[in-house]
C-alpha cells in the first residue's frame, strides 16, 4: 500500500534505489515500482535529471519513443552520503515504504 503523502526526500531516495537495484527502467516501470503518479510526480523526476542524479534516454519505438532512466554516479553518491543517513535518523513507518 502506498501512503498518500510521502516526503519528497523519500520519493527521490526511492527513485535512486529502485534504479540502482534494477539498472534501467522505462518511465512506466519507474513510476509503478516507486508508487508514483506520472502527472503528479513528473516534476520530481525531471528535476532529478536536470541536477544529474538520474539519466534519461529516449529510444525510438516505431512512431513513438521509449523513455528510460538509470541512476548516475552523482545519484549513487547522494544516496550513500545523504539519503541513507537521513533515513537512519528519521526512518519511515512501514506504511510509507513503497513495495
Amino acid at each position: 500500500m502506498v501512503h498518500e503523502h510521502r516526503d519528497r526526500i523519500y520519493i527521490r531516495k526511492d527513485i535512486i534505489l529502485k534504479l540502482a537495484e534494477r539498472g534501467e527502467l522505462n518511465q512506466s516501470q519507474l513510476m509503478s515500482y516507486c508508487g508514483l503518479n506520472n502527472v503528479k510526480h513528473r516534476g520530481i523526476v525531471d528535476e532529478m535529471v536536470e541536477k544529474g542524479l538520474i539519466v534519461r534516454t529516449e529510444e525510438p519505438w516505431g512512431a513513438k519513443k521509449i523513455i528510460k532512466y538509470r541512476v548516475s554516479d552523482k545519484g549513487k553518491q547522494l544516496a550513500r552520503e545523504i539519503l541513507q543517513p537521513y533515513e537512519s535518523l528519521f526512518p519511515r513507518s512501514q506504511a510509507e515504504r513503497p513495495s
